[in-house]
């Protein structure tokens, strides 16, 4: 019998789970998210927001994708991320008064704390763009799982234009791992990050209530 090693086990799971989260926006559906649905795959349980501020992430996400689609239309690809109420907006519009407007609807959202605007100035991705990049994300959040290096569960990875933003409640050296794992996958031409920085302490906190928030097996 064929001997499965656990470690490829989840590196196949989180490829086929990042590529199946990907397909909407392969259809076409606006807002585009382009590395964001990927990232949505996150475990939720040990993730160090609280259960409140998951629940209002999610909120934030819809509610700024509905308003950004009613203003623009088709007109754009604005992709929306938020966590811990720190919202990242990636992808592509027309004309700069376009992407400073975008900001300004998300900024109007309740319970937005900060906005990362990283939208740019350009053509709209291709499907074969927002393609690479769904992939790109998997292939990061795969390495995280094998390197063990730093918790997958506590990175969120979202893939633009083979530009990759990394976000999450992490440690200065949890940042360091995350970023060198994504800087040296196959593909990815920069990283960005735009993680919350704590102490060891604080993290260790975090992560012991996490673990009280989970359900029993």
């Amino acid at each position: 019998m064929k001997t499965v090693n656990p470690s490829q086990s989840r590196r196949r799971a989180l490829l086929a789970l990042a590529a199946a989260a990907s397909l909407p926006a392969l259809q076409g559906c606006l807002p585009v998210v382009a590395g964001g649905a990927a990232a949505g795959a996150v475990i939720v349980y040990n993730d160090r927001r609280t259960s409140g501020a998951y629940v209002e992430d999610e909120s934030i996400e819809w509610r700024a994708r509905r308003r950004l689609r009613e203003r623009f239309g088709d007109a754009v690809n604005i992709s929306v991320t938020s966590y811990n109420r720190n919202v990242l907006l990636t992808g592509q519009v027309p004309y700069s008064a376009m992407r400073a407007e975008a900001e300004r609807i998300v900024a109007d959202v309740e319970n937005v704390a900060g906005i990362a605007n990283e939208i740019q100035v350009a053509g709209l991705s291709t499907l074969s763009e927002r393609s690479n990049d769904a992939m790109l994300t998997s292939m990061v959040k795969a390495r995280l799982v094998d390197e063990k290096r730093v918790s997958a569960r506590h990175i969120k990875v979202v893939t633009e234009a083979a530009t990759v933003f990394l976000m999450g409640i992490v440690t200065q050296s949890e940042a360091a791992a995350a970023t060198d794992v994504a800087r040296t996958t196959k593909g990815v031409q920069k990283v960005v990050r735009v993680f919350e920085i704590v102490s060891d302490e604080e993290a260790a906190r975090l992560d012991r209530e996490s673990q009280k928030s989970k359900p029993a097996e």
